[in-house]
């Protein structure tokens, strides 16, 4: 197997950018990967879980990540990302109540604090998820689930021999990286829904835990999956790969 796409989501819940390489951080994370995020004034994040609304919110970036242009309607607006004050007051606008963007370039802001480095998923996999709701495409499947790691060349869902028993970090290494594999990533309502109108398929989740269990490798750790809306991989960075660097094209050992 090897690294066949690499994302990173610079403001957390927002679109996706596909790189060529990406640098560790000394926080074991993706470097400009959720380094920014949207909190409410209670300190509480504003996130696709939280409101629909985000998906119908676009930003692009510059090649520096030193601005983003955001639009739902219309012409973008651009903002420059170390002066926060405009693009906070044009996100309050856009949300309806006030908000902040806040960054943290060193450890981000994972979902998993503990399993806080790249989610890992095969494009046989996403291949294969696609063919349960026919209606969608293979790059609406990729948006909905907004995995870092896209690996190539395996089998559907190989991603599951990743993770090892409950309590173990499974090693592995992509290029010159290690990575501890740590448990099949419980997923929220976000996929549910189109990543760009927001719009909700019926019955995503019952239909995706059905076939996710029918599906499941032979070989696979069953015992992991205490329900089946589980998909890709939570992983950890261990110390000592900071500055190293992931590029597209990289073997996946294990």
């Amino acid at each position: 197997m090897y690294l066949g796409r690499i994302w990173i989501f610079p403001i957390k819940s927002l679109d996706g950018l596909e790189i060529e390489e990406a640098t560790i951080t000394s926080g074991g994370i993706l470097e400009n990967d959720r380094i920014y995020a949207i909190f409410d004034d209670q300190g509480r994040v504003v996130n696709g879980k939280r409101t629909a609304r985000v998906h119908q919110l676009r930003c692009t970036f510059d090649g520096g990540l030193k601005e983003v242009r955001l639009w739902e309607n219309g012409a973008p607006e651009q903002f420059c990302l170390d002066a926060p004050e405009p693009i906070n007051r044009w996100l309050s606008g856009f949300f309806g109540f006030a908000v902040e963007l806040k960054s943290d370039p060193k450890a981000g802001f994972p979902d998993d604090r503990t399993a806080h480095g790249p989610t890992i998923v095969s494009q046989a996999s996403l291949e294969a998820v696609q063919q349960w709701y026919p209606e969608l495409t293979v790059e609406s499947i990729r948006r909905r689930f907004r995995t870092n790691l896209e690996v190539n060349g395996g089998e559907a869902f190989c991603e599951d021999g990743l993770f090892g028993a409950a309590g173990e970090l499974k090693p592995f290494r992509i290029g010159e990286i290690d990575f501890l594999g740590h448990n099949p990533c419980q997923r929220c309502v976000v996929p549910t829904r189109d990543a760009v109108s927001g719009e909700a398929v019926p019955g995503f989740q019952k239909k995706f835990m059905n076939l996710r269990q029918t599906n499941l490798p032979a070989w696979a750790n069953a015992e992991r999956f205490n329900h089946y809306y589980r998909f890709a991989v939570n992983t950890s960075v261990p110390a000592g790969q900071e500055g190293k660097k992931l590029r597209v094209g990289d073997e996946v050992r294990v």
